[in-house]
């Protein structure tokens, strides 16, 4: 049988796998389904449209699902939709969709999200993550795998952070960030790669190189962004490890709408 804390107010309408754990004094709303594995510590308050997938852990004082903090919001049924294997720590706030933007609120697998931390609507976090205390996303950012983000930083609203990226504690984030870059700062800027974090995920020097490159094109060399471009699409014949690399920076250049942090 799920392990309900007497206190716990669970609907009769929420789907909860018979493994979960649900501590003292938390409240699960009707349209609620949590899987098999996760936990959910005390005074915690899950609502609105959320579904939640297995092993995840969440601490207490937690708040998902709950309206978006958007006026145009006029109750529509959106949703939150959690991966596997989160850790959720204590007072995090993430909220569903609003219509007109898919709706959905989205975070992947396997992410590391410190207290404090808020994820507004429609935003979407994919897998590997980390983001320190108080992080703050607002609506409809992007933050792609493995990126990382230091506490007490806000990210501006349909803001895009490639993946391996890392953004540096108490950093405005109000353009897009590059996959790879080390940024940090009010007005942000490029400090470098994250080297650190590629060699963490055993890139081969090989790629280290081409990772290096790409960062002197875009912010070392006085190129204009389209002729950084065409040069880094050539690195892909001259170091043929790196060209999934290289494809994943020029996609992202080609598709950044805020303009990128330069």
């Amino acid at each position: 049988m799920t392990q309900v804390h007497p206190t716990a107010i669970v609907d009769a309408g929420a789907e909860l796998d018979p493994t979960v754990s649900i501590g003292p004094y938390s409240v699960i709303g009707p349209y609620v389904r949590i899987g098999a594995g996760t936990t959910v510590g005390a005074h915690c308050v899950i609502e609105g449209r959320t579904t939640i997938g297995r092993d995840n852990r969440i601490f207490q004082f937690a708040s998902l699902g709950a309206v978006p903090q958007d006026k145009k919001y006029a109750g529509e049924p959106t949703e939150l939709v959690i991966g596997d294997r989160n850790t959720i720590r204590e007072f995090c706030t993430f909220n569903i969709g609003v219509p007109g933007a898919g709706g959905i609120t989205r975070v992947g697998h396997d992410n590391w999200i410190m207290a404090y931390t808020h994820i507004a609507h429609d935003c979407r976090v994919d897998d590997h993550t980390t983001l320190a205390n108080n992080t703050t996303l607002a609506g409809h950012v992007h933050l792609a795998d493995w990126v990382t983000v230091g506490g007490l930083t806000g990210i501006h609203q349909f803001v895009s952070v490639g993946a391996h990226a890392m953004v540096g504690f108490a950093s405005a984030v109000a353009q897009d960030v590059p996959p790879f870059m080390l940024v940090d700062g009010n007005p942000l800027a490029v400090r470098g790669f994250n080297v650190v974090g590629l060699r963490r995920r055993d890139f081969s020097a090989a790629r280290l190189a081409a990772v290096k490159q790409m960062h002197r094109l875009l912010y070392r060399e006085g190129k204009t962004l389209a002729d950084a471009r065409v040069a880094i699409d050539a690195l892909a014949a001259e170091v043929p490890e790196a060209a999934a690399d290289v494809a994943m920076m020029n996609d992202f250049l080609a598709g950044a709408t805020r303009g990128i942090v330069r």
